[in-house]
């Protein structure tokens, strides 16, 4: 079995946890191979002294990796996913940040879900992607133009709204007087677009929602849509230019481009464990049936 382990940065409390999963993984005679940047810190923080191959990208992996360890939080995966791209490798998020929405796995936990994804006792279960175009094409754009939360347009330099003219499948629906505009996965549905207000959908839905950032129209309310829906927008304001984030990537275009959002060719592969679903998700990372009368 070979392993991918990727991590952002690491973390005071986290150089035990880091060797505990590292054993586990060898004891159960696993190919180890971390990303680069990451075997540099816990090489100098967590003084790990044996030597392991290393990736540093996308066009590092292959089909013969079996699957990716997340260690960090959600934004951890979310940055995961840049590497595995289309390459259909299953990721399991382990949690040593704080929330872990998607990073189900606590670091207590480690070797048992390591135990686990060895004897196959977990399930994989699809997520869909957005992915972004935009006319005319920006520069800097690149085959990393998806994201697993959220597409969200946003004003920049101003503390004026901006107006959001949305198209869905070349049909006019309206335009937003706002903030900003978020087009968010059901992945993404318990992150940004939750915060404004938007509705939790659950991950096997095959919809999108549309999620108004602090409207004016006092009538805009978020919109659920079928995940095969072509979205197009066009932004206007004070400004000459307004944002665009893809999960936590951010780009400036101008008012004269033209984006197009629609669902991404390929999914992500999310590992879960039998222990694990997305209601018990809820419950425990959103408190949902939590009454202090009970």
């Amino acid at each position: 079995m070979k392993i991918g382990v990727y991590g952002q940065y690491y973390q005071e409390d986290a150089g035990d946890f880091i060797q505990v999963l590292l054993n586990a993984l060898e004891e159960n005679d696993v190919n180890i191979v971390v990303e680069a940047g990451y075997y540099e810190q816990i090489r100098k923080f967590a003084g790990i002294t044996k030597e392991y191959a290393m990736f540093s990208s996308f066009n590092d992996l292959d089909a013969s990796y079996d699957m990716m360890f997340s260690v960090g939080g959600d934004g951890t995966i979310l940055r995961s996913v840049l590497f595995v791209r289309d390459l259909n490798i299953p990721i399991l998020g382990i949690n040593t940040g704080r929330l872990g929405f998607l990073a189900t796995v606590q670091k207590e936990g480690v070797c048992k879900a390591v135990q686990e994804v060895v004897n196959g006792e977990y399930e994989l279960r699809k997520r869909a992607l957005l992915q972004i175009t935009s006319d005319p094409p920006v520069d800097d754009q690149t085959e990393v133009n998806f994201a697993l939360n959220e597409i969200a347009v946003s004003r920049k330099n101003t503390t004026s709204m901006i107006t959001i003219a949305t198209w869905l499948d070349e049909e006019y629906l309206t335009s937003y007087w706002a903030d900003g505009l978020i087009v968010a996965t059901p992945t993404g549905s318990t992150g940004y677009s939750l915060s404004c207000n938007g509705p939790v959908i659950a991950p096997s839905t095959d919809a999108f929602v549309l999620t108004p950032i602090a409207p004016h129209n006092l009538n805009a309310r978020p919109l659920v849509i079928p995940d095969k829906t072509r979205i197009e927008l066009s932004i206007s304001g004070r400004e000459e230019n307004f944002l665009v984030s893809l999960d936590s990537r951010i780009a400036t275009l101008s008012n004269e481009t033209r984006i197009t959002i629609e669902k991404a060719p390929f999914y992500i592969q999310m590992v879960e464990l039998r222990e694990e679903s997305f209601l018990r998700t809820l419950r425990k990372k959103l408190l949902w049936g939590e009454d202090r009368r009970n």
